[in-house]
């Protein structure tokens, strides 16, 4: 048997409160606080975990692969370049999705689960197999300040 860990991060600034892009968040929409800047729907825990598996595999999702499919089908949809991702783990099976925010914006609350379950839906895991958790970093960074998310990701799997 053979363990593996990947590590991701994703960074996004809030848009401006007059922009019209909605709030994305683990492939959840927050209706309360403006879009984040990106190409895409500036999903940063669909991009962190991306990154995350890119770290198992070599494979570059963002920056390649969904560059490509935004110009090529104008695909902004970052559930869906979790799941070209999730295609070239070959044989190697997640068994652990660990996923830290930084941001003192939105309060998660109940909301934590309904992104903890879709996160796992998108990915064929149990909920329990996905770990979320958040803080405001006490104001230190621009992120606990309120101008942007900050996600770090951990993926585990097993091989063998």
């Amino acid at each position: 048997m053979i363990l593996r860990t990947g590590i991701g991060q994703d960074s996004h600034r809030f848009l401006s409160t007059d922009s019209s892009k909605l709030c994305v968040i683990g492939g959840i929409i927050f209706d309360d606080i403006p879009g984040l800047m990106a190409n895409s729907d500036g999903d940063v825990i669909m991009h962190a975990i991306c990154n995350a598996i890119t770290s198992l595999t070599g494979v570059r999702i963002l920056g390649d692969i969904a560059d490509e499919l935004i110009k090529k089908d104008g695909v902004t949809d970052s559930q869906v370049y979790l799941k070209k991702a999730l295609e070239t783990l070959g044989k190697q099976r997640i068994t652990h999705v660990a996923i830290s925010m930084e941001g003192k914006r939105p309060q998660l609350g109940k909301r934590t689960i309904e992104m903890r379950e879709n996160v796992a839906r998108v990915m064929g895991l149990d909920v329990s197999q996905v770990g979320l958790t958040a803080t405001s970093g006490e104001g230190l960074t621009d992120f606990g300040c309120g101008d942007g998310i900050q996600i770090f990701c951990i993926v585990t799997t097993v091989e063998g």
